[in-house]
This record gives structure tokens, C-alpha cells and sequence, in this order.
């Protein structure tokens, strides 16, 4: 047993070598064609087999595979970075939805200030009254009633201020009355009043009252609004920025991959003139075509990315599922920017602490836990209200009594009763206060207790923030240092496979090669291009990540944002 194994490594030993030398042998007697380092238009590239029902058509394999369905390839339309975040900023319907919060808040602003409009009412009135005369009670005779007819114009007009939370009421109210009683000595009568109400709290309700306690809070909810609508807009252009850069890269991709399959097929044509030849055995042709169907499998896999992200981006930009630019091909115009210089982590943490749309409504929650706190505590005062009046008097009529009793300032009709109105010596006036407290007064002190646990819970929400918007910046901050080392780097490998591959086309070409290590440095150059335009769109991705961490991303794209109302 021991004698027989060494015999089998010998003669395994042996083989080997005998193979090796056959090999040399062969590179150096025959010098096979290689494929050059250009880009053959696809329309030149036609295999030359006996049997060409078993290989690809690659005159029009290549563009059918770069169709994508749903996309006209004949309509294109050119889209700068700046162009789709204008049309996300018109079509975009996350961010009509946010801007119709805002409009919606400013509507019910101004229901609440509709509170301080002045109100005049108008109330005309008829009364018909048929009564029985005292002396005549239990008499069935119509003489024994008394039949009066009054019509009445009463007018007011209400005024609630809001300096102050008072009051007042100027009314002015007209009748006309006639009766057949005949206790009245004029008839008919004409009365008019004219007078002025006003009511001042002087402890409760003065600073503040529910009423300006809702203007206040709405005011500050209005703001709100527009805060989230400032987040909800940055959030979608950083979409819309990193969709953009996707579809960048993903047409480079397809681009470079497309490129690879295309010397695929000069390779195969090649190698199949070679075998037609005789130069090259026909199993070369097996590893060509094996390299081109995994090449092509490459190419349909980018097509399907290119859908998605131009699917994606149209997402952003399109308002309506109708819109005929469903059936176009985006072709972004853009090139990826790139900086050497680092991002400053100081000057990004103050811009967020200073922009971030979070903290501003916060911030504003804050202050409206303060206009909580002064209401509830104004509401645990007494309430004392200064009640003042002022009424005008005046009186005319026909009188019944012949014998001039009556003053002749009474006689006549309604002018001579607005005569007497006015000349102000048939008057009212009253001056008082309305004291009440509750015993208790639970509710407002519960009320409070509340207010005052809310302004600890916000204090406690600001911190949490400030500390998810710190992690979040830095993590931004070092996302574009790490994508800015990256694209460096991958220019580097980038470069490195370019002489690897012109050195293995140079080995190949002296037959120091084979076609199996050709494709190796051709798919090592491809995947290196790629990983460049990855890190190079990456790095735009990441700044735009940085932008929305730090809420500059108006600023750096030159975005104006109108403010909401400003109500004085």
C-alpha cells in the first residue's frame, strides 16, 4: 500500500508538469487576438457563427434591454437638481397638505379675532294687547277691556375690547304706544332711549379672559403650523435631493455596465473569428458566452434600478397619477459636487440648535404653557366688575286732558320726543360692581397644578430634543467625512484598476493572459467606476442629509418661505 501511494503522487507530480510545459508551448506558438480598449457601436458588433440560432442577437439586444416599461425612450426630459425641487415645492402633495394646515390655522385665528367685532342689531317689534279694565273684572261687555297697540324699533351696538377685557353696549331704543285705557293722559306716546352701558373687570379676567387666552394660543398654534410645514418641506426636498442623486447613479451604473456588456460582445466577435480561424479552440467561446449572459444579466438588474429611482423622484414631483410625465425619461443634468475641505461640527451644531424646525415648536409649546400658567392663575382671583349705565329719556304725546295740565314740552309727536332725548335732563345714570368668588375655587387650582406639570414635561421634551438633534448632526457631519475619504479612496481604486487592466490587456496581447483574467480586471474596473459614482453621489446624498440635520436647507438652495399672518 505505502509503494503504490508514492506511485500515484509521482505520476500526479508528473503530469502536471508535462501539462505546464505543453501550455508554454502553445502561448508561445500561437498569439491569439484580444479585444482592444475602446467601445464598439453596438450596431457593428455581429457574432460571425456557423450556428447562430444558439447566440444573442447583439445588434438589438443591448436597447431592448435598456428600454423600461412605461417610458417612452423617445420622449426624454432634461431635469436640473434645482428644476425637480421647484416642481416638488409646486406638485408635491405632502407638502400641499402641510401648507393647508397652515392656511387652516390661520382661518382659525381669524374666527377667534372675529370675536372683537362690533356687533349692531336691529330689533322691530309689534305688540297687540287686549286687557280687562279693573273696574270691569267678570263683565262680559266689550267696554270693560282696554285695548293698547305698541310698535317698538330698539337698536344696539356691542363692542367687546380687548385692552383690558371690558365691555359696552350703546343702544337706542323708539316706541309708539296707544291704548284706549283711559287712565293715560297722553296717547299715543312716544318714548325714546338713549344710553350707554359698560362693564370693566377689575381683578379677574382683566390681563387675561378665555377669549384672549384662545387668540393668544392660536397665535402661537399658527406658528406651529408653519413650523411643521417648514419640516415637512425640508423633509421632501432632502427626498427629492437624495431620489435625484440615486437616479444620477443609477444611469452611471447602467452606463458602465452597458459599456462592459459592449466589450463582451467585441470579445465574442472576436474570439468567434479567431475560432473560424482555426486559431483558438471552440470551448473559448463557451467562457465569452458565459461572461456575456452574466454581463447582460448585470445590465437588466441597472434597467430595473433606473425605474425605480425615476419612479421614485416622479413620485416627488408629479401631483396627479395623470400627468403625462409618468410616460417620459427623466435625464438629470446634474453633476455630483465635491469638496476637500471637512465639514466644520461646531458651525453645523449651532445652525441646527439656531434652524431646527423641532425646537421652534417647542419652543412655542413653551410659550404657550405660559399663557396657560398666567390664566389659570388669574382665574384663582375674585372676580369684581365695574358696572356702569347711562340712559337718556324722552317723552312726547297727544295729550287727552283739556284743561293744559300737562307741560308743553310733552305735547307732540316723535320729533318732539327725540327733542327732549336730547336735551338731557330726563336721565339715568348707575355705578356699581358684581363681587363673586367661588368658596373653593378647585377647578382653577386643579387647572393650574396642570399647567405647572406641563411645563415640566416640556422642559423634559426640549432636552430629549437637543440631544436627538446633537446625535443626529453628528452622525450627518461624519456621514460626509466618511463619504468624502470614500470617493478618495475610490478614485484611488479606481485609477489602480485602470493600470491593472491596461496591464492584463498588455499580458493578453503576448498570450500571458487568458480571456478568464480579462474579464476579472474588466469586471474589477467596472465595479471600481461604480464604487466611485456611488461615493460620489453618496456624498451629495450626505450633504443633503446634513442640510435637513441642520434645517439650512433653504439657505442652500436659495428657498424663500413665506411667514403666516402677523395680526395686530
Amino acid at each position: 500500500m505505502k509503494y503504490s501511494f508514492q506511485s500515484h503522487v509521482f505520476s500526479l507530480v508528473l503530469g502536471l508538469m508535462l501539462f505546464g510545459i505543453n501550455s508554454i508551448a502553445f502561448a508561445q506558438t500561437e498569439k491569439p487576438l484580444i479585444a482592444k480598449n475602446v467601445e464598439p457601436k453596438v450596431e457593428n458588433i455581429e457574432p460571425k457563427a456557423e450556428n447562430e440560432s444558439s447566440l444573442i442577437n447583439t445588434s438589438s439586444t443591448l436597447p431592448t434591454m435598456l428600454n423600461r416599461i412605461g417610458t417612452d425612450p423617445s420622449q426624454t426630459k432634461s431635469l436640473t437638481l434645482n428644476e425637480a425641487i421647484q416642481k416638488a415645492l409646486e406638485n408635491n402633495n405632502n407638502i400641499e397638505i402641510a401648507r393647508n394646515d397652515v392656511k387652516l390655522a390661520e382661518t382659525q385665528l381669524r374666527s377667534l379675532l372675529g370675536s372683537y367685532d362690533p356687533v349692531f342689531s336691529v330689533s322691530p317689534t309689534y305688540t297687540n294687547n287686549v286687557q280687562p279694565q279693573p273696574s270691569t273684572l267678570g263683565g262680559a261687555d266689550l267696554s270693560g277691556v282696554t285695548r293698547s297697540n305698541a310698535f317698538s324699533v330698539n337698536s344696539n351696538f356691542n363692542h367687546l375690547l380687548k385692552r383690558g377685557g371690558g365691555s359696552y353696549n350703546v343702544f337706542f331704543d323708539n316706541s309708539r304706544n296707544s291704548t284706549s285705557s283711559t287712565f293715560s293722559q297722553l296717547n299715543p306716546t312716544f318714548n325714546t332711549n338713549f344710553g350707554v352701558q359698560f362693564t370693566q373687570p377689575l381683578f379677574r379676567n382683566r390681563q387675561i379672559d378665555g377669549t384672549r387666552r384662545q387668540i393668544k394660543i392660536q397665535r402661537k398654534r399658527l406658528e406651529q403650523s408653519d413650523s411643521d410645514f417648514r419640516r415637512q418641506t425640508i423633509e421632501v426636498i432632502s427626498q427629492v435631493q437624495r431620489a435625484y442623486w440615486d437616479l444620477v447613479f443609477a444611469l452611471r451604473d447602467q452606463q458602465n455596465k452597458a459599456a462592459n456588456l459592449n466589450l463582451s460582445k467585441e470579445n465574442l466577435r472576436q474570439v468567434e473569428a479567431k475560432i473560424a480561424a482555426g486559431k483558438s479552440a471552440p470551448l473559448e467561446k463557451a467562457e465569452v458566452s458565459t461572461e456575456l449572459a452574466n454581463r447582460e444579466s448585470e445590465v437588466l438588474a441597472s434597467t430595473q434600478q433606473v425605474s425605480i429611482s425615476e419612479n421614485t423622484l416622479k413620485t416627488l414631483l408629479l401631483k396627479e397619477s395623470t400627468d403625462v410625465s409618468w410616460n417620459q425619461a427623466f435625464v438629470p443634468t446634474d453633476q455630483p459636487v465635491f469638496s476637500l475641505t471637512p465639514i466644520s461640527l461646531d458651525d453645523a451644531l449651532k445652525d441646527a440648535m439656531d434652524n431646527r424646525p423641532e425646537l421652534r415648536r417647542l419652543s412655542l409649546q413653551k410659550e404657550i404653557n405660559k399663557i396657560d400658567l398666567d390664566f389659570f392663575k388669574n382665574q384663582t382671583k375674585p372676580q369684581i366688575d365695574l358696572n356702569t349705565s347711562l340712559t337718556l329719556i324722552g317723552l312726547s304725546g297727544t295729550s287727552r286732558n283739556t284743561t293744559g295740565s300737562i307741560p308743553s314740552q310733552f305735547i307732540g309727536g316723535y320729533f318732539q320726543s327725540l327733542e327732549n332725548l336730547f336735551k338731557t335732563e330726563t336721565r339715568t345714570f348707575s355705578v356699581g360692581a358684581t363681587i363673586s368668588f367661588p368658596l373653593r375655587n378647585e377647578r382653577a387650582k386643579a387647572d393650574l397644578a396642570g399647567a405647572e406639570v406641563q411645563k415640566n414635561q416640556i422642559a423634559a421634551q426640549s432636552r430629549s430634543q437637543a440631544q436627538i438633534i446633537l446625535a443626529e448632526v453628528r452622525n450627518a457631519v461624519q456621514a460626509v467625512e466618511t463619504a468624502r475619504q470614500r470617493v478618495l479612496s475610490s478614485r484611488r481604486g479606481r485609477e489602480n484598476a485602470e493600470i491593472q487592466l491596461n496591464g492584463e490587456r498588455k499580458l493578453y496581447e503576448v498570450g500571458r493572459s487568458t480571456t478568464f483574467l480579462l474579464f476579472q480586471r474588466e469586471n474589477a474596473l467596472t465595479n471600481a467606476r461604480n464604487a466611485e459614482i456611488r461615493a460620489e453621489t453618496d456624498y451629495n446624498k450626505a450633504l443633503s442629509d446634513l442640510q435637513k440635520a441642520t434645517s439650512t436647507t433653504f439657505r442652500s438652495n436659495n428657498i424663500e418661505v413665506e411667514s403666516p399672518i402677523k395680526d395686530k
